[in-house]
């Protein structure tokens, strides 16, 4: 559980342990080279990206995007990959079909309750996102890390 405080707002954010989702289906094992413009040493890092939706009428909408992401992995299977360095530092996407780590989340705040905080910087980003750890790392770790609440 992490507590978060935003402006006098209190809330608690409770987590599953991570999981790897898989492709639902088997995917090709192949490598992919990366492009000179993709393989900057320059953008060698990972960007946190954080994004609401509001679930509709599903109380739980974790089971239905796990489902889901396993389905489209089988088309976009490099996401479900790890990135490989070759000899001269060229990256390499190798098509594994390990998985994207996913992480299925409770927060006992709702989206009305930040009320218009929601722009970036968005102040409670580190309470509300989890970063798994050894996950930051650019090579041998899952390309995506997705984290639904």
């Amino acid at each position: 559980m992490a507590p978060g405080n935003r402006d006098g707002l209190i809330f608690t954010v409770t987590r599953s342990e991570h999981q790897l989702i898989r492709p639902s289906e088997p995917t090709p094992r192949e490598y992919k080279r990366l492009s000179d413009v993709d393989d900057q040493e320059g953008l060698r890092f990972q960007l946190p990206i954080i994004q609401f939706y509001p679930h509709g009428s599903i109380r739980d909408p974790a089971p239905f995007i796990r489902e889901g992401l396993a389905k489209a992995l089988v088309y976009y299977y490099p996401f479900a990959s790890r990135l490989r360095e070759l000899p001269g530092r060229k990256l390499v996407v190798d098509c594994t079909g390990e998985g994207v780590i996913f992480i299925q989340a409770d927060a006992d705040v709702t989206l009305e309750e930040f009320g218009d905080a929601l722009q970036p910087p968005f102040p409670c980003f580190d309470e509300l996102l989890f970063d798994v750890p050894g996950s930051s790392d650019i090579l041998d770790t899952p390309l995506l890390l997705i984290q639904v609440a």
